[in-house]
């Protein structure tokens, strides 16, 4: 049960503004990356320090990868000898279900997941899903058809309250169902997703401004070259965003987007392909002047705090803070999951094998344009050949928009809820977005899904029974 990664509202690069002092409760502070915690006995303040580095290291990156990502697959599977695996067809998961396959006792099975309409089963992910499953006898291949009934945005009120907004929320229909299925079908505890995959594999285009940073003239005029025939765009701007970048420092980039955010302007250009330290911020109209207010000081506190990791080149220091929102919304899946008494897991998120992604030296570094290479090298004796030629992922944006055309009319009364009565957004014009999407216009959906997301938390929270705390005396032996 991947994440709706595929959807139209998805962005391969999130926000990372949020890792200075911003959280989603009051008085509540986000650990930095790196550091540990230690809480006083006596209550006084608690002190934290930087206990980990991704500084790089030599070695072959797809070896070393291989390892650590069939460590994380194996330990599961001896937890659990009945875990079951998503099998999209993609890159991710297949490779998760193949390692547990291999993984398991001569005599047993891995239960293999597919989705898909329940109108359609000649689209390319499910062919290349039905690969892998041939490719090891030891999967056995189940195919769950998706009715109306879970289209995204069905019922997403009543999502259960989580510590942050959970990314499944707008496919929590989707989520429960195959949930439910599975446990029903073969008893499934345990589920494996590839979900943190694209993103964990992903190299930010920050990466530009590090090789030239370190003269590495040649490669980065190549890799600007394959970069700007995927986004079809000229290659001389993204060299020169580039290497305006080598120069920005992390603190003044978040000092800058708070600017052009309080001001609700973009800097002038188009976008190249974020060659930025923190990527264009979305403002639709319907965002009102105090949420961008709002927004604005967040980034300026982010940016008045000091670096815990200073000296890292950019293109793993943008993806420390890019997988640590992965991480933390990943988490909130999983609290879902747990309502529906299934643990769910992501190897790909987990700390060896994200430690070995960012410790990789400049030079043995994956091109910027290349689609999974490591992975691809990695993995070249699991997965069947076909399958790992790949280099695309099936769409769910039909889905979305289906979806947003079924439920709008719940859609649009949470336009007049919490986050109105807060001053963060304008019901009006939100509700002809909303309209507009229903009837098919193409736009960019991910400021509208944070919005339906978020709103559907603050329900839930309030929906929920208020915590009590109780204090316990233990005598000491």
């Amino acid at each position: 049960m991947e994440r709706p990664d595929d959807g139209p509202g998805r962005q391969q690069s999130r926000g990372r503004h949020g890792d200075g002092a911003g959280a989603f409760f009051t008085g509540v502070r986000l650990l930095a990356p790196g550091s540990r915690v230690r809480l006083p006995s006596d209550g006084g303040t608690p002190r934290c320090t930087t206990v980990w580095r991704p500084d790089p290291v030599p070695g072959d990156p797809a070896r070393r990868f291989r390892v650590v990502l069939q460590a994380a697959v194996e330990y599961r599977t001896v937890l659990d000898p009945e875990v079951s695996c998503d099998l999209s067809g993609g890159l991710d998961s297949s490779t998760l279900a193949l390692l547990a396959a291999a993984a398991r006792p001569a005599a047993g099975h891995l239960n293999g997941v597919t989705v898909h309409p329940d109108d359609d089963t000649s689209g390319a992910d499910l062919h290349y899903a039905r690969l892998a499953a041939a490719h090891d006898p030891r999967i056995a291949h189940h195919l769950l058809p998706l009715g109306t009934e879970q289209l995204p945005y069905t019922d997403i009120t009543t999502v259960p309250a989580t510590d942050e907004p959970a990314p499944s929320t707008l496919a929590r229909a989707r989520l429960e169902y195959q949930l439910d299925w599975m446990k029903s079908e073969f008893g499934t505890r345990t589920h494996m997703t590839g979900d943190g995959g694209d993103s964990v594999l992903f190299v930010p285009p920050a990466h530009l401004a590090d090789l030239l940073r370190h003269r590495r003239w040649a490669r980065a005029v190549s890799e600007a070259t394959g970069w700007a025939r995927l986004r079809h765009t000229a290659v001389l701007p993204l060299l020169n965003d580039a290497r305006r970048l080598a120069g920005v420092s992390r603190a003044d980039a978040l000092a800058d987007l708070a600017h052009t955010v309080e001001g609700a302007v973009h800097p002038a250009g188009v976008d190249r392909g974020d060659v930025t330290w923190v990527p264009r911020l979305p403002m639709p109209p319907w965002i009102t002047e105090k949420a961008r207010s709002l927004l604005a000081g967040g980034l300026r506190r982010a940016a008045a705090e000091a670096d815990p990791l200073p000296g890292l080149d950019l293109g793993p220091r943008v993806l420390v803070d890019d997988i640590r929102e992965l991480a933390r919304t990943a988490a909130a899946d999983a609290q879902l999951a747990d309502q529906q008494g299934v643990e769910l897991h992501n190897p790909f998120l987990d700390a060896h094998v994200v430690d070995t992604v960012l410790r990789t030296e400049l030079r043995s570094r994956p091109a910027l344009y290349a689609y999974k290479p490591v992975l691809r090298r990695a993995m070249c004796r699991v997965l069947p050949p076909q399958l790992a030629a790949r280099t695309t992922k099936g769409s769910f944006n039909t889905a979305h928009y289906t979806g947003m055309r079924a439920n709008l009319p719940a859609l649009t009364d949470l336009t007049e809820g919490y986050l109105a009565g807060l001053g963060i957004i304008e019901p009006g014009l939100l509700r002809t977005h909303l309209a507009q999407g229903a009837a098919g216009v193409p736009m960019p959906l991910a400021a509208i899904e944070q919005f339906l997301t978020t709103e559907t938390w603050l329900h839930a929270l309030h929906r929920a029974p208020a915590l009590v705390w109780t204090r316990e005396e233990h005598a000491h032996v």
